[in-house]
């Protein structure tokens, strides 16, 4: 233990002002300090003062310092300070649990003489000492005090054990004396313990040992009883003083001393058992130390002085960091402080046994607490501070711990699982299991209280993978074992312990009731499962069903909801409980029933406080009021009258309610009275069972308890006068005849006469009963009466009177009883009959009348048939003869022998209607025979043949059918009857309807159409054997399509294609299967090869380990080289078969090889460790140079063998030299010597001879003279000189011939020299049909070699023109062939032109060509994309040609886009009026109006190159033949758009002409059927707007979004055109093909009218002129009259008309004038220009004043 000082809590004074005593409360955050001056200061855990309060003497009359304290001790629950006073007394202050809560005295204790020490080490419990010796106890409870053993020497010192359950006093006389409230079961001794030499002021109580010190100097450590263990003698150190007090650590490992100046501490060390001196704590000027208080946790040390200072100081042994969270201070061998970093919370972990931890864990999440001493294990909660310390045997550390349950700590080790509850010191109980998976093992433990059941703890786990126990952990039994066929992979209790939930791999999710021991499967497949908190309702997904159980005890009750996705979890809170389900990337909330949830929950807890409390959170509606009836009637039951009475006032049964209150009252006030339950007590007994209608039961109660009166007025509060009667007769009371009388007289004042009656009769005055009878209308009863009363009968009025009633009442069968005992049978039997009492009437018949016996036997029976009851009316039927009727009751009674008995005594043809009806009972009961006879014996046959049909009996059906129809009859029948029973799913049936007239394919078609393939093989098989292996492929082809794939394998395998069914798993992935069936039913190598596949399909490591599994790794490698996967090949080997890697290298380089791959293969080859084979591939591709460089850095072997491979090459291109080179480098002469002779170059070969192999040159010579004799010539050289040789001997045919043979690629001169001469030998000195061939032969082979003017030269000498001219086409000397055409054949010169012009377009070379063939030139340039330049050279050319490829370039402007670049050319090269140019014209007027930013000044320039070429146009066409046609009138109509169009830009460019502009916009509108409709409004709208017309600008719009709207559904037939009815703007327009405005303007436009309809402070009417028209509309809708259009506006001229020498042209003179006034102010060039085009288009302008000059 170290001390480190902390702080000065409260500083010392000059002189002595003694510290009396100070304490620590037992939750550590208060500290007390009691100063000379008997004030108490307060401080908290951090040392801050935070409160104090005076104490006060037994008397104030002795005044305030009149006693000193001398002991002072919080209570164990931190809220209470004991003080102990010298003037004889012991308050205990509360002092509450906030600071500057009000201190009051809550007791106090007077004693007989000072208080010298004081402890408080229980609840209830102060110990304290005397300065008369004694040791007393106070109870704070009882306010009382005693004492404990007296001694006769003062009390210096008190102390006790670390439990708080043995105390120590010190004495004067150096006694040291102990005592146990509870020994613990350590068996150590009581009373005197040791004697100390002096008075052990310093006194401290251990683990181990007792410490005392005093004033001699010595500290002596005395054992367990006394004897001493150590002493450590200060005596003769001059440093040290007495000592004056001591105080041990909580732990108790720890004790410090205080002296002077001084602070000594001292620690136990387990392993020595000694105590060991610490370095003392020495501090100058501290004084004497006067008292001394350790902190609970051990953390502080807090001393005081004798100058009133108090000091701090941190206690500890050692700290660490774990993992940066947590802080650990050791403040002792056995106990430490844990304190979290982040949130500041401190847990004290001890251990109490003493021991020393050693080794600390935080787990599970930070949150639960794992410390190991030598014989034990500290456990606990971070969070709820309960700590555990269990007995546990070191395991070497192997030890596994599970903290998923927040009550239980689950311990792992060696196959046993051991339970540890925080806050508990015991383990609840192990168990063996292997099993440790927390989804394995479910402990409860008190999670749910339920009535009656205090403690509830049960754990459920896994013996083995299929059995199930469940222990009761308090009793340490097992209560149930459950064994199950598949394995278990999921268990849990519920929170009460009673049910037992668990899955199986299957997913079937299974019910286990611990109670009744029975099991129940509740779902088949279950995905998901858990118990909703706080309550038994289960939650479980199936598939796409959300289930959920609400009633637990019936499983069968489930509710069902459909979802989409996956169950993740259940959140409680907020009064609901939601199922969170993810669908696709979002989670949804299923929120379940809360009312069935808690208040079930509740209710089966028998919480109904809980119950009601949920209640009351509920509105009334039909469920809850059902909920409070449950409730109060459970209440009720169990005695919960306050909770009943909540319920029935909930309920609105004001009664009910009201009686419960008074029930309660009286409850209440004999519980208060005489204490118990007042329940219990008989009034409230009898009143709870009225309430429940349980009268005799109350008055059981009321007569136990002898209240007789209480009983009576029970009853006759309920108007229960027999039973009040009977309890006065029972109990002879007083008041019985008056009750009587009493009774009487209300039944006669009520009319209750039948009751008057019931009375009279039972005290025997029959008439008087009668009487009452008869009036209250009850003549039964009168008749009853007067029946078993002779006396009556006589009295024949009476009789009659009687009678009278009854017939009147309709009692007939009591009014013929009377009559028949007054011997009256005729109108007894008339009673009789009238009553259907036919048995009285038969008896009598018989006797009185014997011929009315038959007709009451029908009439009898009638009415049983009346009365349903048949069975016994057959018999009367039959005693009446009527045969019809006792058959149909028969039939109706379903009595079917009596039924044939009786038809068999019938003629047939009544008997064969029924027949048939007792058939088919009999048919119904599988008695087929007994069937057949009767439908046969009632004619209907093929009944019985669709009996036997239906029952599957098809032979006797057949045979039957057989007997009475014609076969084909019967075939119809059985393939109908078959196709009936196809329907009804009977398919065996079918089939064997279908096989019984031979139909078997149909069965077959049946089958394979409700897709029984089992049954249509077996048909196949048996019926068409040749076809049933393609039928057994065909089903696996569809089985495999509908992914049922080992139905398909089975199919595929009887058909021998286990080829499909292993391509079959392939594709699904199912490589296991596919090497099963490859292996099963394949050849020897097949498995393999899937093996191969399967490997290559996983890759890497996985790859390996399967091969190796299956011994096929080896092979996989080979098999993967063979098919070129080397990547594969090369990953297998490099993981597991690395001395197969070279020769994958090596059939790599030559599968790249293979390839042409030839620099990949040569580093294959080297890696393989073959350079040879890198040598020999460049050499066989010729590679010298690399095949060199191999060589000579790999296989220096190899260089002479890659020269002689590069010399053999050289010589196959005729290199000699370079082949010569070579061989020489590689010395090999003699090689080079035979390539020169075989070569036939003699000389070279003489020559490498001579030089290198001298000795074989004679040899050779004699060769070389032997072969030029053989041969006559030596190669071209002896060509050559053959040839001269026989050109000097005049044999000049065969210097031709040998001169022609000629051949010497390598010297074209040779051969031309030789060719040339040949022909010239031949024109001179050979015939000229020789000549001519062999100038024939001559030309071409010098054309071949390029000689195309030497060719033409000989053309020309045999005067061969053509073949001259072709040779100098062919070699591009166009003048040459030119110049011979034009000389010497002018018939030639067209072909040569036009090879020319040919040769021209096939370079490309179209300058050239505009000389030689214009539109050639021209159509070249076209398909070059050079349009510029074909332009430019058109224009040189005639109007036609220019215009054409106008067009051309035109139409490929506008493909591209381009209708500007366009309108340019038009501009530029004006309009033509050719038809074929109508649709470009068109086209670029359209691309024009429906381009975007054109409405701004900025594009009059465009509009006025439009309007100019257009009106070019037409100008044109007025001349042409296409006048006046629809055209001509179409492009007029063009033209004035396209000028309205540029003067509105004209406009917009100067302000005063914005309503010009506007105009003008408005006035398009009635040309929207050229124009983009949309576009148009939205123009005309946003200028109207503009110009301050809002009323048009909200129609435009409007009209402009349902355009838009149109557009986008592409229909115009939802438009509206009412308000432009009487217009000229056309409805029928031109559906837009897109949106001309874009999306942001339109959203303005909607927002802008939007507004405006909200305001509605516009009319939505179009303005109207002095017409009564539409201002803007040329045609008046009443007259018809057409007005002329301003060419300024647009709009209609009505008066101050201006005429322009153009007919039909004309402006508004007001609009005319403000045009020119604006032009004249503004001199504005646009403006200017349209004056100038109107002045062209109309003829001139009129006469105007105005200057621009």
């Amino acid at each position: 233990m170290q001390l480190k000082h902390l702080r000065t809590l409260l500083s010392p004074q000059d002189g002595a002002a003694k510290v009396t005593c100070m304490a620590w409360s037992q939750n550590n955050a208060k500290f007390a300090v009691c100063t000379v001056d008997r004030v108490v200061l307060l401080y908290d855990e951090h040392g801050e003062r935070r409160d104090k309060f005076s104490t006060k003497p037994a008397d104030m009359k002795y005044g305030r310092k009149s006693y000193m304290v001398k002991g002072m001790a919080f209570s164990p629950d931190s809220t209470k300070i004991a003080i102990g006073q010298t003037d004889n007394i012991i308050y205990v202050y509360k002092i509450g649990e906030d600071w500057g809560d009000k201190k009051v005295i809550c007791n106090k204790f007077i004693q007989t003489s000072a208080v010298t020490c004081l402890q408080w080490p229980a609840e209830y419990i102060i110990v304290f000492g005397l300065a008369e010796g004694k040791v007393r106890l106070a109870n704070t409870k009882t306010n009382k005090s005693s004492t404990i053993y007296g001694t006769d020497s003062y009390v210096v010192a008190l102390t006790t054990n670390c439990s708080g359950k043995g105390i120590l006093s010190g004495h004067a006389d150096g006694t040291i004396v102990r005592y146990f409230f509870d020994d613990e079961g350590s068996g150590e001794s009581q009373g005197k313990l040791v004697n100390h030499p002096c008075p052990p002021y310093a006194l401290a109580w251990a683990t181990n040992s007792i410490v005392a010190a005093g004033c001699d100097r010595r500290i002596v450590a005395y054992g367990k009883e006394g004897h001493v263990l150590q002493t450590f003698d200060y005596s003769r150190d001059p440093q040290e003083r007495e000592f004056t007090t001591a105080a041990a650590s909580p732990g108790g490992q720890s004790v410090v001393l205080g002296s002077y100046d001084r602070l000594r501490v001292f620690n136990w060390s387990p392993r020595r058992s000694i105590w060991e001196e610490a370095k003392p704590k020495e501090i100058a000027n501290l004084y004497t130390v006067t008292a001394l208080a350790w902190k609970r946790d051990g953390s502080r040390l807090c001393a005081g002085t004798l100058c009133g200072g108090v000091e701090q100081f941190d206690c500890c042994l050692r700290r660490s960091i774990y993992k940066n969270k947590f802080e650990l201070t050791y403040v002792g061998p056995s106990q430490l402080i844990v304190k979290n970093l982040s949130s500041g919370t401190r847990v004290v972990l001890k251990s109490h046994y003493g021991y020393e931890v050693e080794e600390v864990k935080i787990l599970g999440k930070e949150r639960y607490l794992v410390a190991h001493t030598s014989d034990t294990l500290l456990l606990g909660d971070l969070n709820t501070n309960r700590l555990s310390e269990i007995p546990w045997q070191g395991s070497g550390g192997n030890e596994k711990y599970f903290f998923e349950n927040e009550n239980v700590c689950m311990i792992f080790n060696a196959g046993e699982l051991t339970l540890v509850e925080y806050g508990s010191n015991d383990s609840l109980g192990s168990v063996r299991t292997e099993f440790m998976n927390p989804h394995l093992i479910s402990v409860r433990i008190n999670e749910r209280c339920q009535r009656g059941m205090e403690d509830n703890k049960k754990l459920a786990y896994l013996v083995d993978i299929k059995t199930i126990a469940i222990v009761d952990l308090i009793g340490g039994y097992n209560i149930g074992t459950i064994s199950h066929e598949s394995r278990v992979d999921w268990l849990e209790l519920n929170e009460t312990g009673h049910k037992l939930l668990f899955r199986d791999r299957k997913l079937r999710l299974h019910l286990y009731d611990i109670e009744s021991c029975s099991k129940t499967m509740i779902l088949n497949f279950c995905s998901y499962v858990q118990w909703v908190p706080g309550s038994d309702v289960l939650v479980a997904q199936n598939r796409n069903s959300l289930c959920v159980w609400y009633n637990i005890e019936a499983p069968e009750r489930v509710t069902m909801s459909s979802i989409r996705g996956d169950v993740v979890g259940l959140e409680r809170g907020g009064g609901k409980t939601e199922v969170m389900v993810t669908e696709g990337v979002t989670t949804v909330a299923y929120t379940l029933d809360e009312g069935l949830i808690e208040f079930g929950t509740a209710i089966d807890d028998g919480n109904y406080t809980r119950a009601t409390a949920f209640l009351e959170t509920l509105e009334m509606t039909p469920e809850t009021e059902a909920m409070w009836k449950t409730l109060s009637k459970l209440a009720l039951e169990a005695r919960q009258l306050h909770t009943a009475e909540r319920c029935f006032s909930a309920l609105g049964h004001v009664a009910k309610a009201r009686f419960l209150h008074e029930t309660n009252e009286i409850a209440d006030q004999v519980s208060r009275e005489y204490g118990g339950e007042g329940t219990d007590f008989y009034q409230v007994r009898a009143r709870l069972a009225m309430l429940e209608k349980n009268y005799k039961l109350a008055e059981m109660i009321f007569l136990e308890q002898n209240a007789v009166e209480e009983a009576m007025d029970m009853y006759q509060e309920l108007h229960r006068w027999d039973e009040c009667i009977a309890v006065a007769e029972a109990k002879g009371h007083p008041a019985l005849e008056k009750l009587r009388r009493d009774y009487y007289q209300r039944l006669m004042d009520t009319q209750q006469e039948e009751r008057a009656g019931e009375l009279q009769e039972s005290q025997g005055d029959g008439l008087a009963a009668i009487s009452l009878y008869l009036k209250a209308g009850l003549p039964a009863k009168a008749a009853r009466l007067v029946l078993t009363r002779e006396e009556l009968l006589a009295n024949t009025e009476l009789v009659e009177h009687i009678t009278t009633a009854l017939i009147k009442g309709e009692l007939y069968e009591r009014a013929g009883d009377l009559f028949e005992k007054i011997r009256n049978p005729q109108r007894a039997l008339e009673c009789y009959c009238k009553g259907n009492a036919f048995m009285k009437a038969v008896e009598l018949a018989r006797l009185a009348f014997p011929v009315e016996v038959v007709r009451l036997e029908e009439a009898w029976g009638d009415h049983l048939v009346q009365q349903k009851q048949l069975d016994a009316a057959i018999n009367h039927y039959i005693e009446a003869r009527c045969s019809i009727k006792a058959i149909e009751a028969a039939l109706g009674a379903r009595q079917w022998k009596k039924a044939i008995y009786i038809l068999d005594l019938q003629d047939r043809n009544t008997a064969s209607k029924y027949y048939p009806r007792v058939a088919q009972h009999y048919a119904s009961l599988q008695e087929y025979e007994i069937a057949e006879e009767l439908y046969t014996k009632g004619d209907r046959t093929k009944d019985a043949i669709d009996m036997y049909t239906q029952a599957g009996r098809w032979e006797q059906a057949h045979k039957l059918a057989m007997k009475c129809m014609r076969p084909e009859d019967v075939s119809v029948l059985y393939i109908t009857q078959a196709q009936e029973m196809e329907k009804q799913g009977k398919y065996r049936e079918a089939e064997r309807l279908y096989v019984t007239v031979e139909e078997p394919d149909l069965a077959i078609t049946m089958f394979k159409k409700h897709k029984l393939y089992d049954d249509m093989i077996r048909l196949v098989g048996k019926h068409h054997p040749d076809l049933l292996s393609d039928t057994h492929l065909h089903l696996g082809k569809e089985l495999e399509t509908e992914g049922r794939l080992q139905e398909a394998e089975y199919h595929y395998l009887e058909a021998q294609e286990w080829k499909a069914t292993v391509n079959m798993y392939r594709s699904s992935g199912l490589w296991e299967e596919a090497y099963r069936v490859a292996k099963a039913h394949g050849g020897a190598n097949a498995h393999k090869h899937v093996a191969y596949l399967w490997a290559k399909s996983l890759g890497g490591e996985a790859a390996v380990r399967l091969l190796n599994k299956l011994g096929l790794l080896e092979a996989a490698i080979d098999h993967a080289a063979d098919n070129c996967s080397f990547e594969f090949a090369f990953e297998l080997s490099r993981l597991a078969l690395k001395h197969k890697t070279p020769e994958i290298h090596l059939r790599y380089a030559m599968y790249l090889e293979d390839e042409g791959k030839f620099e990949e293969a040569e580093a294959e080859f080297i890696r393989a460790g073959k350079p040879k084979e890198a040598v020999l591939m460049f050499v066989h591709n010729q590679d010298w140079e690399a095949a060199q460089r191999v060589a000579e850095a790999h296989d220096p072997d190899s260089v002479a063998e890659v020269l002689v491979g590069q010399a053999r090459g050289a010589l196959e291109e005729k290199d000699f030299q370079k082949a010569e080179g070579l061989l020489l480098r590689a010395q090999r002469p003699g090689l080079a010597l035979n390539y020169y002779k075989e070569a036939g170059l003699w000389s070279d070969a003489l020559r490498i001879c001579k030089d290198y192999v001298p000795g074989q040159l004679e040899a050779l010579q004699e060769e070389y003279e032997r072969e030029a004799t053989k041969k006559g010539g030596r190669g071209v050289e002896g060509l050559v000189e053959q040839a001269r040789q026989w050109e000097q001997a005049g044999e000049y045919s065969r210097a031709v011939d040998c001169y022609l043979k000629v051949r010497d690629s390598g010297s074209s001169g040779l051969m031309e020299k030789c060719w040339m001469k040949a022909a010239e030998l031949s024109i001179k000195f050979l015939p000229p049909q020789r000549s001519l061939e062999v100038v024939r032969v001559v030309g071409p082979q010098l054309i071949g070699i390029g000689k195309h003017s030497a060719s033409a030269e000989l053309y020309l000498n045999l005067d061969l023109v053509k073949e001259a001219i072709d040779a100098f086409i062919e070699g591009e000397e166009w003048n040459k062939a030119k110049r011979v055409a034009k000389e010497l054949d002018p018939r030639y010169e067209d072909y040569v032109d036009q090879h020319y012009k040919e040769f021209l377009k096939n370079q490309g070379k179209v300058d050239s060509l505009v000389g030689v063939d214009v539109v050639a030139a021209l159509d070249l340039y076209v398909e070059q994309g050079q349009w510029d330049k074909c332009i430019e050279t058109a224009t040189k050319q005639n109007y036609k040609i220019l215009h054409k490829y106008v067009a051309l370039y035109a139409t490929h402007l506008i493909r591209e886009g381009g209708y500007a670049q366009a309108l340019a050319l038009y501009v530029q090269h004006g309009a033509p009026a050719n038809p074929q140019n109508f649709n470009i014209y068109k086209r670029i007027f359209t691309d024009m109006v429906s381009s975007p930013g054109t409405n701004n000044a900025e594009a009059y320039h465009s509009w006025a190159d439009l309007r100019d070429v257009l009106f070019n146009l037409c100008e044109n066409l007025v001349k042409s033949s296409e006048a006046n046609s629809a055209a001509h009138e179409e492009f007029e109509m063009m033209l004035l758009i396209a000028h309205y169009y540029a003067t509105r830009s004209a406009a917009q460019s100067i302000k005063q002409l914005e309503t010009v502009a506007a105009r003008l916009s408005v006035s398009l509108l009635r040309h929207t059927q050229l124009l983009p409709a949309d576009k148009a409004f939205y123009e005309a709208g946003t200028a109207a707007k503009e110009v301050g017309w809002e009323n048009m600008a909200f129609i435009f719009f409007n009209r402009f979004l349902d355009l838009t709207d149109a557009i986008e559904e592409g229909t115009l037939d939802a438009l509206d055109h009412s308000d432009f009815q009487d217009t000229d703007i056309p409805f029928e327009v031109p559906l837009p093909a897109k949106q001309h405005v874009p999306e942001a303007q339109r959203e303005e436009v909607r927002d802008w009218v939007l507004t405006v309809s909200m305001d509605q402070r516009l009319e939505q009417v179009l303005p109207r002129d002095e017409r009564g028209v539409y201002e803007a509309s040329l045609v008046a809708a009443s007259t018809g009259v057409r007005a002329l259009p301003c060419l300024i506006t647009g709009y209609p001229i009505l008066r101050n008309k201006i005429e322009f020498k153009r007919p039909g042209k004309a402006a508004n003179k007001d609009n005319w004038n403000k045009f020119l006034m604006a032009i004249k102010t503004s001199h504005s060039p646009v403006c200017q220009d349209v004056l100038k085009f109107i002045s062209q288009w109309c003829g001139g302008l009129p006469s105007t004043s105005f200057s621009f000059q």
